[in-house]
């Protein structure tokens, strides 16, 4: 079966791009320079920002069902990044290269499957976890911050 790794939309974000510090503190976000690499996952490119690079941290709901299961947590967006991550059968390396923590949900936004994975078998255990026809998507997050990492939907 294929699935499809997205990044999230850069449009609720693009108002944020160039603002003062000040000005973003207001929103309940912090711009960060990436001092290493890999180290700043930005969620939108799906890639690991190169040193130098300006990021925003702020928060983000991943599951806005009103379920249990509804779910916000501080995520990075490169600065200016404008491009949407879509890709499929292929596990970015932004993602690749962490243990993950895959939250399988129904269209309801219920949970019914979870597992982790890192490395080569993120791709085998998303193969897994979709074949099972109750599962509309898999929330990846990063395991060991539990940041929302990206989606994963059937191709």
């Amino acid at each position: 079966m294929s699935f499809v790794v997205t990044g999230l939309d850069p449009k609720p974000f693009a108002h944020l791009y160039g603002l003062s510090d000040a000005a973003l503190k207001e929103h309940g976000a912090y711009r960060y320079t990436a001092d290493s690499s890999p180290g700043f996952p930005d969620r939108v490119e799906m890639r690991d920002a190169d040193i130098g690079e300006t990021l925003l941290l702020l928060n983000h709901s991943s599951m806005d069902k009103d379920t249990p299961y509804k779910t916000s947590h501080a995520i990075f967006v490169r600065e200016g990044a404008d491009a949407r991550y879509q890709e499929a059968d292929v596990i970015p390396p932004v993602m690749h290269r962490r243990p993950l923590s895959l939250r399988a949900f129904d269209s309801a936004g219920m949970m019914v499957d979870a597992a982790l994975a890192e490395g080569d078998a993120i791709a085998t255990t998303v193969q897994r976890l979709l074949d099972n026809p109750s599962v509309d998507c898999i929330h990846a997050h990063y395991a060991l911050r539990g940041c929302y990492a990206g989606l994963i939907t059937r191709s």
